[in-house]
């Protein structure tokens, strides 16, 4: 594959500092090289840089530094549309979550163009479905989901050009284990498929997975995989802002990027939520490179 990659400088929208470098410590864990190994063309490395919080005013305490997320966003927008149009795969690697509202939104924007849709299995253990009205915290990771699919602030619904980026039955929540009570309606109304750690150990990760990219897949143009590496276990991925106990394990979070990559149908691929300053030895660093990898193809065989 021809991978354009952007490392997403973002912290903003985490109510922990730190994610901001957590492409770094991707990096530092040897990405590019172990991609170009695995026979892939990496033809950019590109770094999308964030006002600091201390510069700037964080606005509205119920979507705090929204304006800097969403001009962010914008850029990596912009980023991924002009990269897949050429033909290229999108790598992007936070940062917090809230720049996924910038990665799909410019998936989106390619594909709506072709008439297509695109498909989305979101890891995470959170569902990140709030709005400004819902949001206990005002962090903006909370909610790009709720973005994507048309419900929240104008200043992330749009930057589809259109219609939201996403349709609800296109979106699979896998290894979610941490609901805030106020969207659990969302999530509800819209009908968004969630498999909580609780399904999925109940019935089966491989079969779970199975029927997840058989729901995204089945009418769109294909997967993107927007994986938080929170919704791995903490006691394998420590480095993350929001740990939950009780996580998909390591083999089990290997599987989702194995099993979307042997579809032959991935749009995309974004790590994020890695923050350095609560690593382990860049253990988490070392984690997301492996899962990137099973995206990208690689094999025990």
């Amino acid at each position: 594959m021809r991978i354009d990659i952007t490392n997403v400088h973002l912290d903003l929208g985490a109510g922990r500092r730190g994610t901001d470098m957590g492409p770094s410590a991707i990096h530092v864990a040897g990405l590019v090289p172990r991609l170009k190994a695995c026979g892939h063309e990496v033809c950019s490395v590109f770094p999308i840089e964030v006002q600091q919080a201390e510069s700037q005013e964080q606005g509205d305490a119920n979507a705090r530094f929204l304006d800097s997320i969403a001009h962010t966003c914008t850029l990596l927008a912009d980023r991924v549309e002009v990269g897949v149009r050429a033909g290229r795969v999108p790598l992007v690697l936070g940062g917090d979550h809230a720049q996924a509202v910038g990665t799909i939104s410019g998936l989106a924007r390619f594909h709506h163009s072709r008439g297509e849709r695109v498909g989305v299995i979101w890891v995470d253990a959170h569902t990140d479905m709030n709005t400004p009205d819902t949001s206990p915290t005002g962090n903006v990771h909370g909610m790009p989901l709720a973005a994507l699919l048309g419900h929240g602030p104008s200043e992330l619904t749009g930057l589809a050009g259109g219609p939201p980026a996403l349709r609800p039955e296109d979106v699979v929540i896998l290894g979610a284990r941490d609901v805030d009570a106020g969207e659990v309606g969302l999530v509800k109304e819209l009908g968004v498929r969630v498999y909580t750690m609780s399904e999925l150990d109940r019935r089966g990760t491989a079969v779970c997975i199975q029927e997840a990219v058989a729901q995204v897949g089945t009418r769109t143009a294909g997967i993107h995989l927007s994986f938080d590496l929170d919704g791995v276990d903490p006691s394998d991925a420590p480095g993350v802002g929001t740990p939950v106990p009780g996580g998909l394990t390591v083999r089990e979070s290997h599987l989702v990027c194995e099993t979307v990559s042997r579809t032959g149908r991935m749009l995309g691929v974004e790590m994020v939520e890695l923050n350095p300053t609560l690593d382990v030895r860049n253990k988490t660093g070392e984690l997301a490179v492996w899962l990137i990898l099973s995206a990208f193809g690689k094999t025990i065989l």
